[in-house]
C-alpha cells in the first residue's frame, strides 16, 4: 500500500515537474544556438578586419593606398550586407523561440485544465461538505 502512495506521489512530482523541464530545456537549447551563432559572426568580423589589416600593411605607394581605399568602400559594403543577414538570422530564431515558448505554455495550461476537470470529477461528493462542517466547528 506505502509503495502504491509512494509511486503515486511520484507520478504527480514528474508530472507537475515537467512543464519546467521542457521550458528549462527549450530554452537552454536556444541559448546554445544562439550562442554558437554569435561566436560564428564574431569569428567572422574579426577575420575580415584581420585581412584588413594585412591590406593596409600591404600600402606601398600611391596607387596601392587607391586600391586599399576601393576595398574599404567594397569590404563595408559586405559587412553591412553581413550585419543586415545576422540581424535576420538572429531574429528568426527569436521567433522560433517565441512560437516554442507558445506551444509549451499552452500545452501546459491544456494539461493542467485537463488534471483539474479529472480532479474535480473524481472528488467525492462529500467532500466538500465535511470542509464546510469543519469551519462550522472552529466557530
Amino acid at each position: 500500500m506505502q509503495d502504491d502512495m509512494m509511486d503515486a506521489f511520484n507520478a504527480q512530482t514528474r508530472q507537475m515537474f515537467e512543464p519546467m523541464r521542457k521550458i528549462n530545456s527549450l530554452m537552454l537549447n536556444n541559448m546554445e544556438k544562439m550562442t554558437q551563432y554569435q561566436l560564428e559572426a564574431m569569428k567572422r568580423y574579426s577575420q575580415m578586419g584581420t585581412e584588413r589589416i594585412r591590406s593596409a600593411t600591404s600600402i606601398q605607394d600611391a596607387e596601392s593606398l587607391r586600391d586599399f581605399g576601393t576595398q574599404q568602400a567594397e569590404i563595408m559594403n559586405e559587412l553591412s550586407q553581413q550585419m543586415q543577414e545576422d540581424a535576420r538570422a538572429m531574429g528568426e530564431m527569436s521567433l522560433q523561440f517565441k512560437t516554442e515558448m507558445e506551444k509549451l505554455f499552452s500545452d501546459a495550461g491544456q494539461q493542467m485544465t485537463e488534471q483539474a476537470t479529472a480532479a474535480t470529477k473524481g472528488q467525492q461528493p462529500g467532500a466538500s461538505g465535511s470542509a464546510s462542517s469543519q469551519s462550522s466547528r472552529k466557530k
